[in-house]
């Protein structure tokens, strides 16, 4: 069972997707269920996390409305909740009471602040996750490493997984070796998982898949085939191609290191990180 460890949908009309602008041609609609559906479950992904793209509590009940119609397609919900409010801790654990919310997500790539995720509220509210045995997942950048680095160390019993394996500068190709060093730092912790995901949106536009090779085996060689997560990345990923030519690549690249490395990557590897139960009875209908 192939499960995509990060996916999105969105409806424009509800209005929260500050980022979400003209400019994103082809992001820039509606995208339900269905357009990931037929994109990859021809391809045999039969369940995703569906990872939440707007800083409200809105999208997160939007998300968890999906799950609760479509529990064998959405096998888990990566939500939002404003972690600077006084009662978050309590936010956190009324949230966690749902039955397909299996992490949260603040969107810290887009925050001014690099160091963010240290202050006092992220530190109640990151204590309020683990209470709840909620997945924190991290959308960052490699400046933000070191401060998730801090945040690994404080709370060694929260599950960390770093989306887009950081988002390096494919593009320019700089940075290379500081992205590196701070990823491996992470890897050392067992609580630490990677997305291999992302990678494409961050080459040049108009680079073929292959591009990304060189950065994705560094994600495998650190985290190894234990701790890496395939993503989709849907529908970003079709800023840098189809989304069929991503997993086909990806799929070609973790088989070449063993058989069993597949089953982890592609499944196995996100229920273990996202504390999933056992596969559900896919659903039916589009959203």
């Amino acid at each position: 069972m192939v499960i995509d460890g990060h996916f999105h949908i969105w409806s424009l009309a509800r209005g929260d997707y500050g980022w979400l602008t003209p400019e994103f041609r082809v992001l820039y609609r509606d995208y339900g269920l269905a357009h990931w559906r037929d994109e990859f479950a021809p391809l045999g992904v039969s369940a995703g996390i569906l990872v939440q793209a707007a800083p409200t509590e809105d999208e997160t009940t939007f998300l968890l409305e999906h799950a609760l119609a479509h529990p064998g397609e959405v096998a888990g919900v990566v939500g939002w909740t404003d972690f600077e409010r006084d009662d978050a801790p309590a936010r956190i654990a009324a949230l966690a009471t749902h039955p397909h919310l299996v992490g949260l997500r603040p969107m810290l790539q887009d925050l001014p602040d690099p160091g963010w995720i240290g202050r006092p509220f992220a530190r109640r509210a990151l204590d309020a996750m683990v209470e709840s045995q909620l997945t924190f997942d991290a959308l960052v950048r490699p400046v933000h490493l070191p401060w998730i680095l801090e945040l690994v160390e404080r709370h060694p019993s929260l599950t960390v997984v770093v989306d887009h394996a950081a988002k390096p500068d494919i593009a320019a190709g700089q940075g290379r070796e500081a992205w590196s060093e701070r990823l491996a730092a992470l890897a050392a912790h067992p609580s630490v998982y990677c997305k291999l995901s992302g990678l494409w949106t961050e080459a040049a536009p108009g680079s073929p898949v292959e591009t990304v090779e060189p950065w994705a085996r560094r994600v495998l060689e650190l985290f190894g085939t234990e701790r890496t997560i395939w993503g989709s990345d849907f529908p970003v990923v079709r800023c840098a191609g189809e989304g069929r030519a991503w997993l086909t690549h990806a799929l070609e690249l973790v088989g070449s290191y063993g058989p069993d490395a597949v089953p982890r990557v592609f499944g196995a590897n996100a229920r273990r990180a996202y504390r999933l139960g056992p596969p559900a009875v896919a659903g039916s209908g589009a959203s």
